[in-house]
């Protein structure tokens, strides 16, 4: 068997072909001294994990399904790595690839050796995952943030870098505001990007955490969730508009003695609901709906209630 076929399967053919590259038969310390800059065999025994690497949820499905596919076709594209002491190498990019290399028997994989210091390595490691790998949006925003404090850079140079929109970046990264019970229901896509950028709109973390539930619970959609934000925020600024016009004295005790019940009642209506008081200490909830079928979901609700 020639060193092409043992090295990388069918997949890497026009690498090989390229002038500009060299395969090696297998990378040996002692006799191997200028592997920089090439694609050599390295054990996987001796490449250590990348300490930046932003990805930390590995499908243990997709890992198998990758290597299936590379017992049949071999490493389509080297990993990368960087030399490290003790001549063992150090990740760069492609542990997906390595991990599934793994569980598919090889005892080696193809590389692509390459300097690099510890701020370039962190700053490809977390672009090439970025930019190559289905992250979660977590693992997005947390590799966000991770480049610009450690590459000191501000979002608009990040767009750049990254071709994306500034307010794409601003977006993802804002995700990380969020409560950590709703951070981790977008990790494991219990609900989506889109109910994570509309929870952002609610300032009180209780009500967060309330429509959070709400989601899982009866399956809303996005546009669900905007709309019940939309009518929760509208009942705060009216509430507040009245508490700051009001010159009544005696209504200013009611205000603030009810504000939080309506913010309670509208997180749970997913609608504005507002409390009436009256002389004699009667009053009246109102919860106000949008359309034919918001009526009937608050009525489905307030009928379980009963």
């Amino acid at each position: 068997m020639n060193a092409k076929k043992r090295a990388l399967g069918k997949g890497l053919g026009a690498l090989l072909d390229s002038p500009a590259s060299e395969m090696q038969p297998r990378y040996e310390i002692e006799r191997d001294l200028h592997a920089v800059g090439t694609v050599a065999h390295v054990p996987l025994d001796l490449i250590q994990s990348n300490p930046y690497q932003p990805r930390t949820d590995f499908d243990q499905q997709s890992l198998e399904d990758l290597a299936n596919s590379i017992r049949e076709q071999g490493v389509i594209q080297p990993v990368t790595v960087r030399k490290a002491d003790e001549g063992k190498f150090q990740l760069i990019s492609g542990e997906r690839r390595c991990k599934a290399a793994q569980l598919a028997g090889l005892n080696d994989i193809p590389a692509y050796i390459r300097s690099a210091n510890d701020q370039e390595m962190r700053e490809m490691a977390i672009v090439e995952n970025i930019q190559r790998e289905n992250l979660n949006p977590m693992e997005i925003a947390l590799g966000y943030q991770q480049l610009i404090e450690d590459c000191k850079l501000t979002q608009e140079m990040l767009a750049e870098r990254l071709g994306k929109s500034r307010s794409s970046i601003t977006n993802q990264i804002r995700l990380l505001k969020l409560p950590a019970e709703i951070q981790i229901g977008l990790r494991k896509e219990f609900i989506s990007t889109g109910h994570a950028r509309a929870l952002l709109s609610v300032t009180v973390i209780q009500t967060q955490l309330e429509i959070y539930q709400d989601i899982i619970a009866q399956g809303l959609s996005v546009r669900d969730v905007e709309e019940i934000v939309k009518n929760i925020n509208e009942g705060v600024e009216e509430e507040e508009e009245k508490t700051d016009t009001s010159n009544k004295k005696e209504e200013k005790p009611v205000n603030a003695r009810y504000v939080d019940l309506q913010k309670s009642l509208s997180a749970f209506y997913g609608s504005k609901v507002q409390v009436k008081t009256r002389s004699g200490g009667k009053g009246a909830i109102v919860i106000n709906f949008s359309s034919g079928e918001d009526l009937e979901r608050i009525l489905k609700m307030v009928q379980k209630q009963d």
